[in-house]
């Protein structure tokens, strides 16, 4: 009796076939007879000195998807035997840069040769184009979508464990699916057929077994398509019971998303664009450096004079070092309308606007900013300010003006609450300052890192914040979260456009401090040198 595993290990007229093609995104420029010049996202490489058949095996390369095999006779129909070796060469320094992209195929009529009912695995008709017809179906594409090689890994035993890593993610991209590792520079197209093995990879399993699932595979064709995910990074590391991702803290202690995050923005080699590339360049026109104005009441704000506070500010060290985090206000005496417009003018105004080389219309402030694209917002979020209604206002950076969003509302008050929660404050913050970034002011010119670019910039201005509340006096607390999705319905504004990214708790500074609350500080007692 023929058993499941003779069925797997049987020939079938359904065969997994490997081809490989020039990257699509990459072009051909003949350079002369004998050279061609390769160019890609990742750069250029150029070729000299080619035999006829290496030239000829490069521009098919180019053309189509091609075999091994069909790339050797090529080169030995034209160069002979001798002229293999060179090719080799040549063929394994294009894969070295990542100028190739790799495939599994599944090439047959579709019948089982002993039953008619299948692939040879005994499981079902390979889809094709019909009777008659070799049907051709790819499965999965090794893409490379950074800079690095792209060649397959080992080809696994067909009772090996594998699993899928899980840093592991899928996305689709230009209407692909693409599955990806963190930081690795490739990853592996999916079409519908071969998709069903991202679930059957979530535990350990093999090949063979891979190769017995319902509407699966040939074994063949599952072992060649785990060659592209092991090259991408896509599997785990170890094996049952033993595994380092869930295990070693080095691993455990990420996320898949933090991981991806983490390796996308801090390893260029993964992602094809990196820093100011412009990629939105010739689709969107550059965002200008003030937004729209809000149609609500507008309030001046008072000029402090910078002079006089150069005089009778404390000086930096003494600043430096009294800054921490003041969880308590003065219920008695909030904060002035002088004194929010005061902290905003000396951490947040606009000094200066120009036009930069590029076009876009940048911005001087305080703390400084990537590419002076300055894209982010105040919004002081008003409970008890003397001398300023409560509500949602907006600073005009350019102006010194406040102008209301939104007069308190049951969504205001939600943000009022969270951010009361998570400064551990026993009564409402007397404001909490929202700040927002207007996304296409950073995106329009720079990739990958547009968002971490971001963080960095919130960074800055919360420690500018810290320093000058600190020398005013002010009671400054950052916080480490907040909704977007709830400054969004109070603000009205668009999520995907603008959006919250940080926030703090601004007020009067109470005589007495609680000291029961936020991080315990030991006395410093730190050694001079």
């Amino acid at each position: 009796m023929t058993t499941a595993l003779d069925r797997i290990h049987r020939p079938a007229t359904a065969r997994a076939v490997r081809r490989l093609r020039l990257r699509p995104d990459g072009a051909l420029t003949p350079l002369g007879p004998k050279a061609v010049r390769l160019t890609a996202p990742i750069g250029a490489l150029n070729l000299s000195d080619l035999a006829p058949g290496a030239m000829a095996a490069v521009a098919a390369l180019a053309a189509a998807e091609q075999t091994e095999e069909e790339l050797a006779a090529l080169v030995a129909a034209r160069d002979g035997d001798a002229g293999l070796l060179r090719w080799q060469l040549t063929r394994r320094r294009l894969g070295t840069v990542g100028l190739l992209e790799h495939s599994v195929h599944l090439v047959g009529d579709g019948t089982d040769p002993e039953d008619g009912t299948g692939p040879g695995n005994g499981i079902g008709p390979v889809p094709g184009p019909g009777p008659g017809a070799a049907a051709d179906e790819p499965l999965a594409r090794l893409r490379p979508v950074g800079r690095g090689a792209a060649e397959p890994g080992p080809t696994p035993d067909p009772t090996g464990q594998v699993k899928l890593s899980r840093f592991a993610s899928a996305a689709v991209e230009d209407g692909a699916l693409l599955v990806r590792a963190p930081g690795s520079p490739l990853a592996v197209q999916l079409t519908t057929r071969a998709a069903g093995l991202l679930a059957a990879l979530a535990d350990w399993t093999s090949p063979a077994a891979l190769a017995q699932l319902p509407g699966g595979l040939p074994l063949e064709a599952v072992r060649q398509t785990l060659r592209l995910f092991a090259a991408a990074g896509l599997l785990a590391y170890g094996a049952p019971g033993a595994e380092p991702e869930a295990e070693e803290q080095r691993f455990a202690q990420w996320t898949a998303a933090d991981l991806a995050f983490h390796s996308r923005t801090r390893r260029p080699t993964s992602v094809a664009g990196y820093g100011g590339t412009y990629r939105f360049g010739d689709r969107f026109a550059p965002e200008p450096a003030s937004p729209a104005p809000f149609p609500g009441a507008k309030v001046t704000l008072p000029v402090p004079d910078l002079d006089e506070l150069a005089r009778a500010d404390r000086p930096f060290t003494e600043v430096l070092e009294q800054r921490r985090s003041v969880r308590d206000h003065d219920e008695q005496a909030p904060i002035t309308l002088a004194q929010l417009g005061e902290l905003l003018y000396r951490s947040a105004r606009r000094r200066q606007t120009f036009t930069g080389g590029d076009g876009q219309e940048l911005a001087d402030r305080p703390y400084p900013s990537g590419g002076a694209v300055h894209e982010l917002e105040l919004y002081p979020l008003v409970t008890s300010c003397a001398g300023l209604e409560p509500g949602l206002w907006h600073y005009a950076t350019d102006r010194h003006e406040l102008e209301l969003v939104s007069a308190p509302s049951p969504a205001t008050a939600q943000l009022v609450k969270s951010a009361r929660e998570s400064s551990l404050m026993q009564a409402d913050p007397q404001v909490v300052l929202l700040v927002t970034a207007r996304f296409g002011r950073v995106m329009w010119k720079y990739e990958t890192v547009a968002y971490p670019l971001v963080l960095k910039h919130v960074g800055a201005l919360y420690q500018t914040l810290y320093l000058v509340g600190t020398a005013m006096d002010l009671a400054v607390c950052g916080l480490g979260g907040g909704d977007a999705a709830d400054f969004a319905a109070a603000s009205g504004l668009d999520y995907f456009t603008e959006g919250t990214v940080g926030e703090l708790v601004i007020g009067s500074r109470p005589a007495a401090l609680r000291q029961d609350v936020g991080v315990p500080r030991a006395p410093r007692r730190e050694a001079r040198r």
